[in-house]
C-alpha cells in the first residue's frame, strides 16, 4: 500500500522576491513544513522520536527541480512519502503542484542521529516508520556528494547570525539557500531565466557567532556554491542550474 501526505499552502509576499516568483529559501521552507506535518501524520514526529528513542532527524541533503517559476498568490500543492530503510539514510520524496498542475519534484535525505551522542542511528530501530513508506509512489533518484570544481572564489565573508537559527538553535536548513541564491547575484538574474534545480548538502551545523567564507565557480546556466569556516572545514555545498522561463 503507498502512503502519501499533502500539504496546501498558497504562496504569500514572504515567499517570493522582487520580479514575484517564489524564493528557493520559500520553497524549500514550504517543503521542510510537508515533511515535518507528514512524519506527525505517520507517527513519528519529532517529539515521539525524542521521547521514545532519544533522536532526532537532520537533513543531510535536499535537491529540487522545476519545469516552471511558481509565482506570487500560486496554489501549492506538496504531495510527499517516504521510501522506508533499515540503514542510517532515508529519502524523502515530493510531487509539487502549481494550481493543479505537476511542475516539480524534489528528493530530500534523512539521517537519524542520537540526541545525546549525535551518532546515526539505524532507521530500523524505529518501529513507528515500518508500513508507512510510499510504495509504488517511491521515486529512483538519489543525491550524491556534489563535486567540487577547483577554481572557487570568495565573494563575502558571511556572519551567521540569530534570525538565521531555528528551533535546534543552529542556522536553519533553507537559509543556506538564501546563501547560496545570494553569492550567485539572483537578484541581476534576466526575466527570462529562473532557478530551475538546486541542490544543497548540508556538511555540518552552523551557530550564531561563526563566520563562514562564501566561495562560488562557474558561470551561465551552472553555479557552485560553498560555505568553509575559518579552520577550512566545508559547512555547506549548492549546486545551481538556471532554465529558460516558459513563455
Amino acid at each position: 500500500m503507498s502512503m502519501f501526505f499533502e500539504y496546501e499552502v498558497r504562496l504569500s509576499g514572504l515567499d517570493v522576491d522582487g520580479r514575484g516568483i517564489c524564493k528557493a529559501s520559500g520553497l524549500l521552507n514550504h517543503l521542510q513544513n510537508a515533511a515535518t506535518l507528514a512524519a506527525e501524520d505517520g507517527g513519528f514526529s519529532r517529539e515521539v522520536l525524542v521521547e521514545r528513542y532519544g533522536a532526532f532527524w537532520m537533513l543531510a541533503r535536499s535537491r529540487f527541480r522545476l519545469s516552471q517559476p511558481l509565482r506570487y498568490e500560486d496554489k501549492v500543492t506538496i504531495r510527499t512519502w517516504h521510501r522506508g530503510g533499515r540503514a542510517a539514510l532515508m529519502y524523502r520524496d515530493y510531487d509539487i503542484l502549481a494550481n493543479g498542475q505537476l511542475v516539480g519534484e524534489s528528493v530530500s535525505a534523512w539521517v537519524l542521529a542520537s540526541l545525546e551522542t549525535h551518532k546515526l542511528m539505524k532507521l530500523g530501530t524505529i518501529a513507528e516508520l515500518q508500513g508507512t513508506g510510499g510504495g509504488a509512489l517511491c521515486k529512483t533518484m538519489t543525491l550524491a556528494k556534489l563535486r567540487q570544481p577547483g577554481d572557487l572564489v570568495e565573494v563575502e565573508r558571511r556572519p551567521m547570525r540569530y534570525s538565521d537559527t531555528d528551533l535546534n538553535g543552529h542556522v536553519n536548513n533553507t537559509r543556506y539557500a538564501d546563501f547560496a541564491c545570494d553569492a550567485v547575484g539572483m537578484e541581476r538574474l534576466s526575466d527570462d531565466r529562473y532557478l530551475a534545480e538546486l541542490q544543497i548538502g548540508y556538511l555540518a551545523e552552523c551557530r550564531p557567532g561563526e563566520v563562514l567564507s562564501i566561495q562560488t565557480s562557474g558561470l551561465g546556466d551552472s553555479r557552485f556554491v560553498r560555505g568553509v569556516d575559518d579552520a577550512g572545514k566545508p559547512r555547506f555545498e549548492a549546486a545551481l542550474y538556471f532554465g529558460e522561463t516558459p513563455v
